[in-house]
């Protein structure tokens, strides 16, 4: 991947375009009394439609074409018949496979209006993510991107999941390295141009202990306070890094003005 690095690049962007078009696309349907599993089958339909294959779909057995993760659930919610009511915040979680190359992204939505708290946590998750994001360069360590995130929140008095991470992505769904979202600067392997990883903090409003649910999939957290992620798809550079899932509406971080 490191070879004729620009030529990944250009492929990954491609699926990573279309993954985070799939999330403008969605935005509109988010709002009190929709199933997940509509709006599952809404990101599942827009991939389909425009080139692409929804890579969770049956990996690893996951029966859905996205996660939908809400309020105190942290990750790899499986979309059900359940509607969403006022207040609920949710993370959806779609990855695009086009031409082989996987493109990973997540954003968090609010459902009606929702609470301060909800805000100040959706606000220093999406912050934690980006701050991470705006060190990455050739030569920097990994502990230097998780140093960042858990600074960022724990100042702000919330915690960093640990049981979950980012990964390399590219061909390969999940791949080296993994990417912690906590950890001590110049710790870990360094980072060199041309790598492509996740950056996914799933950040909790209490303790950041989780558990797994009987299903083998959701993980929620284990005081059932709230939890919220954001996520980009990202590759190294010489001198900095290119975001392959940007929103082209601009869509960054909730309420989204649609």
């Amino acid at each position: 991947m490191k070879n004729n690095y620009k030529d990944s690049f250009e492929q990954i962007k491609i699926a990573g375009s279309l993954a985070a078009e799939t999330l403008d696309e969605v935005t509109a349907f988010v709002k009190p009394g929709v199933t997940t599993d509509k709006l599952d089958k809404i990101c599942y339909e827009f991939i389909k439609d425009n080139g692409g294959y929804s890579a969770p779909l049956y990996y690893r057995g996951f029966p859905k074409s996205c996660c939908t993760s809400v309020n105190h659930v942290v990750c790899h919610g499986i979309p059900t018949q359940k509607y969403l009511n006022e207040g609920d915040i949710i993370n959806i979680d779609v990855t695009a496979i086009v031409n082989g190359w996987h493109g990973d992204t997540s954003r968090m939505f609010f459902v009606g209006e929702v609470s301060t708290k909800s805000k100040n946590l959706v606000s220093a998750t999406y912050n934690s993510m980006m701050k991470a994001i705006s060190i990455i360069k050739n030569g920097i360590h990994l502990g230097d991107i998780g140093e960042t995130i858990q600074t960022y929140v724990e100042k702000k008095g919330f915690s960093v999941v640990r049981d979950f991470c980012g990964h390399g992505i590219g061909t390969v769904f999940h791949e080296t390295p993994n990417i912690l979202h906590y950890g001590k600067k110049g710790e870990g392997m360094k980072l060199e141009t041309g790598m492509i990883f996740t950056v996914e903090p799933m950040i909790n409003e209490g303790v950041y202990n989780t558990k797994l649910l009987k299903d083998g999939w959701t993980a929620v957290t284990k005081d059932k306070y709230l939890s919220a992620q954001f996520e980009h798809t990202v590759g190294v550079t010489n001198d900095g890094y290119e975001i392959f899932t940007k929103s082209k509406k601009k869509y960054e971080q909730p309420p989204y003005l649609i």
